[in-house]
């Protein structure tokens, strides 16, 4: 295997006592706050909508990422959607 393969893009939602989530597949994060994440996937968008949402780990390598907070729902979409697509966190740390 070429050192400059990236790893495969399979994709699972481990959800351990709604509170501790490991999503793997995630290509970029779009957005989160404490109430939303908004994550791109090899599988399409992903919402993930709760209380005190708080990211833990993110591993840019393997793809994977590690939330804690009460998750209150996560869904699939088509297309992007939140509460300000065009708001990323470089807009909001620079506000």
């Amino acid at each position: 295997m070429d050192k400059d393969t990236i790893i495969s893009y399979n994709h699972t939602v481990t959800i351990n006592e709604r509170k501790n989530l490991l999503i793997t597949g995630v290509k970029k994060i779009e957005n989160f706050d404490e109430e939303e994440f908004l994550l791109d996937t090899s599988m399409g968008f992903m919402q993930i909508k709760g209380e005190n949402l708080e990211m833990i780990k993110l591993d840019t390598y393997q793809r994977n990422i590690s939330i804690k907070g009460k998750v209150h729902s996560l869904q699939y979409m088509e297309t992007k959607t939140g509460k300000n697509k065009e708001e990323g966190i470089f807009n909001k740390l620079f506000k």
